[in-house]
């Protein structure tokens, strides 16, 4: 991190960007993407639009760093249980069904908002999107350092694609929010057949 990024964070504590994350997220169920703006924002969170900009330099940003902060905390490598299933299954039951529910839907009102704004897409990717990549890599090489799945499986490329998609298309297949029991099963019968493991 720079110093001027450093200097920036430091103006505000954890628990007041944390306030101000939860605020955002509120009025993007609220509004959705296009209709927020920064001054619904600083009105909402009692903040000035000055310290907005200076803290997060824009909207997009301000709204991907807020889903990335409503995300299960910790790293994936918090999760080693000895196996890609139990991995997979452990990061799965860190979020509720209530609270899978929630992100289903803010979700995708922000994957369209995305279609029209370059400015938001760069931020997810950088926010959201290249970490949780990496992290899927990691808890992949595992399971291949383990021997549990070939390196030249072709489906390790495709697992971040298939589990946004099997969380995505509840919604839209089954008029359903996705919940812990889909998304296990899910993992069972699809993501580890492709990997080539075999499931309990």
């Amino acid at each position: 991190m720079t110093e001027v990024a450093t200097a920036r964070r430091s103006r505000i504590t954890p628990e007041r960007e944390a306030e101000l994350y939860e605020a955002v997220l509120d009025l993007l169920r609220e509004v959705g993407y296009d209709a927020l703006t920064m001054d619904a924002v600083a009105a909402r969170t009692r903040s000035s639009k000055a310290t907005l900009y200076r803290q997060w330099g824009g909207k997009a940003e301000l709204v991907a760093k807020a889903v990335r902060h409503n995300k299960p905390h910790g790293s994936f490598d918090d999760i080693d249980t000895g196996s890609l299933q139990g991995d997979l299954h452990a990061l799965t039951l860190r979020s509720d069904d209530c609270h899978m529910e929630q992100n289903s839907a803010l979700m995708r009102g922000l994957v369209m908002a995305i279609h029209g704004n370059p400015d938001l897409l760069q931020a997810f990717r950088e926010h959201l999107i290249d970490p949780e990549v990496a992290e899927f890599r990691r808890v992949l090489q595992r399971a291949v350092d383990r021997g549990e799945v070939r390196a030249d499986n072709p489906a390790i490329e495709y697992v971040m694609h298939m589990m946004i998609g099997g969380f995505a298309a509840r919604a839209m297949i089954d008029e359903k929010p996705p919940t812990q029991a889909f998304l296990l099963s899910y993992i069972d019968a699809v993501v580890l057949p492709a990997l080539g493991v075999p499931t309990v």
